[in-house]
């Protein structure tokens, strides 16, 4: 199972959408002050930004999360990853492209 997921993360990671290579550049280098991984795998998910040291994962949610069996699959990792002690933001491609400001901030209160 995890030989699948590194090659679909490294994939992700090769072809991301507007707004994860987006936030991307804000997160990369630790412009944030704290280290992120993109496309990191956390037990069976992959995460689209994961700060281990903050236990921090963030989710970048396009139009496909609003599908109903979509949000039941995020609130099920969600709960795996909140027992596991992480704590998940998720934001729309949307927010991220319009309102990165917030976002940021958003993120630096997590921080």
């Amino acid at each position: 199972m995890y030989d699948l997921l590194k090659e679909f993360a490294k994939g992700n990671r090769q072809k991301p959408t507007e707004a994860e290579a987006f936030l991307w550049e804000f997160l990369r280098e630790r412009k944030l002050g704290q280290p992120f991984r993109r496309q990191h795998i956390i037990g069976e998910f992959i995460a689209d930004f994961a700060c281990i040291p903050a236990k921090l994962v963030i989710e970048i949610d396009g139009g496909y999360h609003q599908l109903p069996e979509q949000q039941i699959s995020d609130e099920q990792r969600q709960e795996w990853l909140e027992l596991q002690g992480f704590t998940v933001i998720r934001f729309t491609n949307e927010e991220v492209i319009n309102n990165i400001d917030k976002v940021l901030d958003t993120i630096e209160q997590y921080l």
